[in-house]
């Protein structure tokens, strides 16, 4: 059996980040997580794990948002 492996420090940072930078840019847009889910088609679990950085998130799923957000994927991403 394999045992779970865990990211770096520095993934989970970054992964951290690019939550918080997403959760500006909804709470700017006066949005709620349950309408940014809405407008992506992903549930709103994904949304609350991609803001709190605790997941991996897929890329496919930051393009969705950063679209619905009305963002470039570098404002959520760099």
């Amino acid at each position: 059996m394999c045992a779970a492996r865990t990211a770096p420090a520095r993934v989970l940072d970054q992964r951290r980040a690019v939550g918080d930078r997403i959760r500006t840019a909804r709470l700017e847009a006066a949005i709620t997580q349950e309408t940014l889910a809405e407008r992506t088609g992903l549930d709103r679990k994904t949304i609350v794990r991609t803001e709190s950085g605790t997941h991996s998130t897929l890329l496919d799923h930051v393009l969705l948002i950063a679209r619905a957000l009305g963002r470039p994927l570098a404002d959520l991403v760099s």
